[in-house]
């Protein structure tokens, strides 16, 4: 028997680590993506706890992660009449679809993933989990019958992989109705974000903008952003500028062209203009153009209920498909 009958509207599946706060690079990476997307396809959005125990060891810290990126989405505008949101740990058949691709699964093709290499030289300790990422990933991908999956191109491998095993499941099981849907990569149009000191933004190097900080605590981490030591009132380095690459972020063609011109006078409106005048300038945009999902996260944080709703609700709907999907792969492996 077949799995489900692939949907009339792409299937767009995509994961979220709660590994700490959500930040600019993750926003303008991701998340202002996904949100677009929902406008315009079936979308899945799970939140990987089960990916994050390669790593994680505090329950704790985990809930708490996950709590704040699923109030995160939902204040940056996830609608979960549109979207799915949930937990990836709230539907178990992904760990069922795990094993079975596991048995298709060549050591070959997880010996080549890099991301395993990466994190390796990084020097966190090898386990079975973290060797076996990519079929968990796979079976994330795959149980959904996801059509597209957008990742950044040091991902487009994990796509790759996923391909592979779905092809080898169904050549070895399933030759003529193909219970497994191959997907495709999309790749996203993720501007880099540089963090604070220069590299690219990452809680791995922390040197991150958090998403919803304001106040006196948003311009301390903008005012250490590290800069060159031109002084007041001379022209102002544009190239490689990490203030005016994280402006840019926020800004429309014509207002970066005109702090361009402040920058090359090293002066505004006949007043000596500094590193420091951005600073305060990009502090500003942030504060602005985040203020009324702060608002929306205040009140999220204060009705955890609510949020508790979303991820049980989605869950139920996307258990349904996996269900589906898993129940046909085990018909065609003989485990009726």
């Amino acid at each position: 028997m077949n799995a489900p009958t692939a949907p009339a509207r792409p299937r767009i599946v995509s994961g979220i680590q709660p590994s700490g706060r959500l930040h600019l690079g993750n926003y303008f990476g991701a998340i202002r993506e996904h949100v677009r997307l929902q406008d315009e396809a079936e979308c899945f959005y799970f939140i990987a706890d089960f990916h994050a125990l390669t790593t994680l060891r505090d329950p704790v810290a985990l809930r708490a992660n996950v709590f704040d990126v699923a109030v995160t989405y939902l204040a940056l505008g996830l609608d979960p009449d549109k979207a799915l949101l949930f937990r990836q740990s709230d539907v178990p058949e992904v760990t069922e679809l795990t094993w079975l691709l596991s048995t298709v699964t060549g050591m070959g093709l997880l010996e080549r993933g890099t991301s395993y290499k990466d994190k390796l030289a990084r020097g966190i300790k090898p386990s079975v989990g973290l060797f076996t990422y990519p079929i968990l990933m796979a079976s994330d991908i795959l149980v959904y019958g996801s059509s597209a999956v957008p990742v950044g191109k040091d991902q487009v491998q994990h796509i790759e992989f996923a391909q592979d095993m779905a092809t080898h499941f169904n050549q070895a099981f399933a030759p003529d109705s193909r219970v497994l849907r191959r997907p495709e990569w999309r790749l996203s149009s993720t501007p880099y974000v540089p963090g604070t000191d220069g590299q690219k933004m990452s809680k791995s190097y922390g040197n991150t903008i958090p998403l919803f900080e304001s106040g006196k605590t948003l311009k301390k981490i903008v005012g250490a952003i590290v800069t060159d030591s031109t002084a007041l009132g001379e022209p102002l380095t544009v190239e490689g500028c990490n203030v005016l690459a994280l402006l840019a972020l926020f800004m429309s063609p014509e207002e970066l062209a005109e702090v361009h011109a402040w920058y090359a006078a090293g002066a505004k409106d006949g007043e000596p203009f500094g590193y420091g005048h951005a600073k305060l300038l990009l502090r500003d945009r942030v504060e602005g153009y985040f203020a009324e999902a702060r608002q929306r996260r205040a009140y999220l944080v204060a009705h955890p209920e609510e949020v508790e709703a979303v991820l049980q609700a989605s869950a139920q709907r996307a258990r349904a498909i996996a269900r589906g999907t898993v129940d046909a792969c085990k018909r065609a492996c003989g485990l009726a």
